[in-house]
Parts: C-alpha cells; structure tokens; sequence
C-alpha cells in the first residue's frame, strides 16, 4: 500500500445538527451559546490535531464534549422516545489502521458517553479472535476484548461489554434534563389534541416527532446528530458521530448514526494515475550515422557525400526503450458524518453511497458527491416526495477528503441550517448555521 506524504496538514469539521431552523426559531441569544461553544471546541480539536493528536482521539474528545452539553441532542442532552426513555446511540470509524475500521453502538441507556463505547469497541477489536463465549473477568466478549469482532451491538450486551471495560456507567436518569422532557410531553399534548406550537423560539420549542400530525412545519426538530470528522498529520481520517435519535421515536428504534454507511462513513483506496511512457529522442541524421557506422566508412562519406551526414533530423525510438514504468497511485480517502432524519439517511445509505461517488465516478470531487446527496434537490429531498414538509429527507452531510496528502473541507445541507464549525482552507476558525452568516 502506497502512503501518503507525511506530514499532512490536518483538517477538521464539527456539526451539531440540522434541520429547520430559521431566524425566527433561533434567536440571536441562542445563537450566540451554540456558536461559543462550537468556536471553543473547533480551536481545541484543531489544537490537538496540530500538536500531534490522532484523528481517533481528537474526533472522540470532540464528541464528548457535545456529549456532555446539554444544547445538543446526544448523550446529556438527548430527546426522549414516546414511552419517556432516552435511548442513544454512537459510531466511530477511521480509514486506516484498525481491524474493524468502524463500529456502531445503539439502544444505550447507562453508558455516561456512548462515543467513549463506540472507541473502546473499535481499539479493542485488535484483540478479537476464536470464538468467544463468557470469558469471566466480566468479559462478555470471552476475554478476546473486543466483542468478538462484531461492528454493531445494541442494548444490554453492550452496556455490559462497557461496564467490563470499566468505562463509566450511570443511572438512566443522567441524561435527563427538563428542556428535553418538556419537549417530549408537549409534543405528546399536542398529537393528542391537534394542536401546534407556534411562535416559541428553538430554545425552549416543543418538538414533535417528525412527520407527526401535530407538527406544524414551522418549529425545528431535534432530529440531528453531532459528528466530527478530522484529519490528522499521519493521514489518517476518522469520523465520531452521536445522537438520541429522533423526539418521540417509538422505542427501540435504531437510527443511521450507529448504521455503517447510512450516517457515517470513512475509507482510504489508491487511485491509479497514468503510466509515465518514454518520449522518442530526436537525433540528427548525422548522429545516427555516427553511432552505427565504423570510422573509415564515416570518413569515407563525409569526404564524397557530405550532404548525407547534414540530412534533416529524423525521430528515433531507440532511447527509452524498456524504460516504461508500471502505473503509479496515490491515495485518497474520504470521512463523513451525517444529520437530520436518519430514516431517510438509512433509506439512501446515503453517506457511503457520497462515498462511493467520489472513489468509483471519474473525476468527482467529494464535494459533489455531497452535494449529489444531501444539497437543496438532491436524492435526500427527492426521496422525501411530497412528506418533505414534514420533516422527511432533510439533513446534511459533513466530511474531509484527502488526495496525494492533501485535505479537503467539504459540507452541505438540504434544510434550513446545520450547526457547522471548521477550519477553513486559510486556517481560519469558522462557525455557521445558515447558508449565509446569521
């Protein structure tokens, strides 16, 4: 496998949701808590890359720190199912360097960072092998470390998978928090008498659970996730993605964030580039005489036929050959996180369908392949047909290519906003909700 130049100039992209949101839902005292948190934590993600940091840990820190926001809808600040339940769910996946190269955890309930689980599951993969069972030490995996090589685990088997890795657990009330409860009963009032919630702001909205009949088109859905994707100075890309899934889900439901393909994504391959063929040398005619021809002969006719020896230049193919080289590569690889209505992401296994735009359409950037998918008219709104009012097929897609050693930023969203922050191509610190500056 070929490598890429090193050091690479890492590169890093956070989202923390999307949906619609509109000036109208986001107040500008809203706004301004979300963009200093996301600005505070795009300066230290990208610190840490720069001194060295892996993309894994990087991206994990990233999420554990939305994670334990309660602004977002993951971990602490995760919606509720239709029974009262917080139900979350974690993924993580890098493009090189480990045996399972991503994992995906859901039904989690007691585990404090469900990002945390999703890493754990995936460094201890290296050490999966046989064929498992109940290994003691509390082990479920059978002492092998790793969950037996699987790459989605749900429910109870993970959390006591996380409890015997000693990661740290909680009662399930822990991620409780009174914004999110007061959405989940409005939103169970208001289907159970028709009614809207118009005119209050995204801070304190009553969601709904989207394409619910009480939903009135207007408010934002906590449908999205939070993810980071980055790119670090080895070349390696890794996207970590968490979520509570979707406001008033039936329980029990699992959602694209912990699906490989569906909400996240990250691979690396070599691209061939063209053979380097031999240009044919031209040489005079004089020369080509003077190569193959003895040297009385060469006299012979310079002294009778001096013309000869001065015809014009002619091409000869001798030089070179042989010399043809086998074709050349380079690698790329490309990462990414998806937010917004996971059931439609699960429908188009939309983030690795981008994915496999930009490695197998010649000449696609990753930035089109997004765009293909998760821009205004791409394949998430048209599969949302006329339910895209309600909420159906809106989202957006988050990702870094690399090719040759070079990272690129890249984004897009169908919707009203996405909460995004990235250092730019200039190195500068950048913070959106809006496709225009709020």
């Amino acid at each position: 496998m070929a490598t890429s130049p090193t050091p690479t100039t890492p590169r890093l992209i956070i989202h923390g949701g999307a949906g619609h949101i509109t000036r109208a839902n986001l107040p500008p005292t809203s706004w301004a808590a979300y963009s200093a948190f996301l600005c505070f934590l795009v300066s230290s993600t990208s610190a840490l890359l720069s001194n060295g940091t892996s993309a894994l840990d990087a991206a994990t820190i990233a999420v554990i720190a939305l994670e334990e926001n309660p602004l977002f809808n993951c971990g602490r600040g995760a919606v509720f199912t239709r029974a009262g339940t917080i139900e979350l769910e974690a993924s993580v996946m890098v493009s090189r360097g480990y045996r399972k190269r991503g994992v995906g955890v859901t039904l989690v309930k007691r585990v404090r960072n469900p990002i945390k689980l999703a890493r754990e599951m995936l460094v201890r993969g290296e050490c999966d092998g046989g064929k498992g069972g109940n290994g003691g030490d509390g082990d479920p995996s059978g002492g092998r470390g790793g969950a037996q090589g699987h790459v989605f685990l749900s429910g109870g088997t993970v959390e006591d998978l996380a409890e015997g890795w000693g990661l740290e657990m909680v009662e399930e009330g822990w991620h409780w928090t009174r914004k999110r409860w007061e959405e989940h009963k409005r939103g169970l009032e208001a289907e159970e008498g028709g009614g809207g919630m118009e005119g209050e702001d995204w801070g304190s909205v009553g969601d709904m659970r989207c394409g619910g009949r009480a939903w009135d088109g207007k408010e934002y859905l906590p449908q999205g996730t939070v993810g980071c994707v980055c790119l670090d100075r080895e070349g390696t890309l890794c996207v970590a993605t968490s979520t509570g899934g979707l406001t008033n889900k039936l329980p029990g439901r699992v959602g694209d964030t912990p699906t490989l393909g569906a909400g996240f994504w990250a691979e690396e391959w070599e691209t061939p580039v063209p053979a380097l063929v031999p240009q044919p040398r031209v040489i005079t005619r004089s020369e080509a005489v003077s190569t193959l021809l003895p040297e009385s002969l060469r006299r012979f006719l310079n002294a009778y036929f001096p013309s000869l020896l001065d015809y014009t230049a002619l091409p000869t193919s001798t030089s070179g050959l042989g010399d043809h080289k086998h074709p050349q590569s380079v690698v790329c690889a490309a990462a990414m996180s998806g937010t917004g209505n996971g059931d439609s992401f699960l429908r188009l296994d939309a983030v690795r369908t981008a994915a496999a735009i930009l490695r197998f359409a010649p000449h696609r950037s990753l930035a089109s392949a997004v765009k293909q998918i998760a821009g205004c008219g791409g394949e998430l709104e048209k599969s949302a047909g006329d339910r895209w009012q309600t909420g159906e097929g809106q989202g957006g897609i988050i990702g870094v290519s690399l090719v040759d050693g070079k990272g690129e930023v890249v984004f897009d969203f169908n919707c009203g906003g996405m909460f995004r922050a990235w250092v730019d191509d200039e190195g500068r610190e950048r913070v959106m909700v809006f496709k225009e500056e709020y």
